[in-house]
Order: C-alpha cells, then sequence, then structure tokens
C-alpha cells in the first residue's frame, strides 16, 4: 500500500509491506526534503554522490537499501530506492544537514537511555508508564498492560524451556492462542483496528486485555503441565490455553449481547475515555 507523508509541506512517497509490516521510503524524497533539493533530479544526484562515498567507507547501508516501485512524477510506477525506518535513520545519521540536526539529537538521547536501562532495567518500566500516561491512558488501563506484559514474559520462558525458537515460532503461537480466544489471526485482529506496525495489546480495551492475558496464563500453565516439545507439540497446548479464554469471550458476549472485541484502537478507546470525563465534568457543572 503505497502513501505520501508530508514533512515540512514536501512530499516523501511510502509504502507498506503488510507481509512484512514495516513501512518503507523514498530515499531520494527524504534527501530533497533534509538537504533543501530543488526537484527530484538533483535530489537523485545527491543521493547518488552519498551512495558512492558510504561506499567508499565501507558502509553496509546501501548494499542493505533495496528499491520498490513508487509512483514518479509522471504518474507512472517506476523503480527507487527505499529504506526501512532504520535504514532511514541511519542515512539521516550520514548526511551533513541542518534539517537533519533534530534526528540526530534524538538518536543521541535514545541511545543514551537505552545504555542507562541496561545498567537499571527499572528504568524502562518508568519510561513506559511515563509514556503510556502522555498518551492518554487510564491508571488501570495501564496497571492491566503491566499485568499482561508479566503474563507474556512467564509465557515465552516457558516456551523456551520446551524447545521454541524464538522469532518465528514464537510469532506463530501467538497466532495460535490468538485465533483460539479471539477468533481472529493476529494479522486480522490488528487489520480490524486499523493498526500496522502499532503493537496489539495496546490497542485492545480492558477487557480484551483480561482475556488475552487469560489465554496466554492458561497456555502457560498448560505447558507445565503437558511437557510439550517442540513447535508442534506447542501448538496444540496453544489452542487449548487459548480455548480456555475464547469460551470466557463467548460467555460474556452471550450474556451481554455485546461482542468484546470491537474495531477501536488506542485513539478511539482514550476518547471515549475523555468524553466519559467531559459528560461528567458538565454534569458537575449544571448541579
Amino acid at each position: 500500500m503505497s502513501d505520501i507523508k508530508k514533512f515540512e509541506d514536501r512530499p516523501i512517497r511510502t509504502t507498506w509491506d503488510a507481509e512484512k509490516e514495516e513501512w518503507y521510503f523514498s530515499i531520494v524524497d527524504v534527501v530533497c526534503v533534509l538537504t533543501d533539493q530543488p526537484d527530484f533530479q538533483t535530489g537523485r544526484k545527491y543521493w547518488n554522490k552519498l551512495k558512492q562515498r558510504l561506499n567508499d567507507e565501507g558502509s553496509e547501508l546501501v548494499t542493505k537499501c533495496h528499491q520498490l516501485k513508487m509512483v514518479a512524477s509522471d504518474g507512472k510506477n517506476r523503480l527507487t530506492d527505499v529504506a526501512d525506518t532504520e535504514q532511514l535513520l541511519r542515512l539521516i545519521q550520514s548526511i551533513p544537514s541542518k534539517k537533519a540536526e533534530p534526528f540526530k539529537l534524538w538518536l543521541a538521547r535514545v541511545g543514551r537511555e537505552r545504555i542507562e536501562e541496561t545498567i537499571d532495567p527499572e528504568l524502562t518500566i518508568n519510561r513506559a508508564l511515563e509514556t503510556y500516561a502522555k498518551k492518554g491512558y487510564s491508571e488501570d488501563w495501564i496497571n492491566q498492560r503491566l499485568l499482561t506484559i508479566r503474563a507474556r514474559k512467564e509465557l515465552t520462558d516457558e516456551w523456551q524451556a520446551h524447545g521454541v525458537e524464538k522469532g518465528v515460532e514464537y510469532a506463530i503461537l501467538t497466532d495460535e492462542v490468538t485465533k483460539a480466544w479471539s477468533g481472529m489471526s493476529t494479522r486480522q485482529y490488528k487489520n480490524l483496528k486499523g493498526l500496522k506496525k502499532e503493537n496489539l495489546r495496546d490497542n485492545m480495551s480492558t477487557l480484551e486485555l483480561a482475556l488475552n492475558m487469560l489465554a496466554e496464563a492458561s497456555t502457560t500453565e498448560l505447558t507445565r503441565a503437558q511437557d510439550p516439545v517442540g513447535l508442534e507439540e506447542n501448538k496444540r497446548t496453544a489452542r487449548a490455553g487459548g480455548k480456555i479464554a475464547g469460551d470466557a469471550r463467548k460467555s460474556i458476549e452471550a450474556q451481554t449481547g455485546r461482542p468484546v472485541i470491537t474495531k477501536d484502537n488506542a485513539a478511539k478507546l482514550n476518547e471515549v475515555v475523555t468524553d466519559m470525563i467531559e459528560a461528567v465534568a458538565e454534569e458537575e457543572r449544571n448541579e
């Protein structure tokens, strides 16, 4: 899916790779913006010179970048050099430009914070709490979210102990748990909420979080009890653990007459809370 982003009213072509769940950006467009190039041709010349310099310096950045078809100024789809988010940030570090300085300062600050968090892991939790609060999440939701992080860690520890490999196999088992309790794959669930790179759990309601945690906690307990080995055996256990929460979801829906899972994402959920608070405040003013 292609899209046009704006930076200081200058267009930057982007495309979304749903399979890899990654945004890709036109490098020439970014170069044009950061170096104030007047048009695409001069931007491409600047990028070609920069590529040569990076190659001479032995940088792997250029070799890792690839090409995708994007709509050119003539309206036709043409191959252009693109970068994912990590590559783009590395590229920005290589551009001597005043406009690039804020990005470089931000990267330096992020790097410092990560080093600090390695020394004192508690800082990671504190910064996460601050970030959720700044985004408008309620205190109850934040507390619930912290519990889900703990439940997830306990589950992945069990998977690792039972012969499951990190990365792809974790994702496969997570999908099995999600499908068993929600009726959808992780990708389908994210599509329902209109998400791309965003974290699915960060866009769940408190009830969705609770059921997701029940699914993962149940899978953890079954894994300990059944002692599955390898991916295939753990798949069966994951489905069984997810089904426990799936049955709970169906029971709640049968008694309330409303679906537990909704299209609402974080922005919408926070808007609901804000509207509720404003409504209460309005009632108090009118009393």
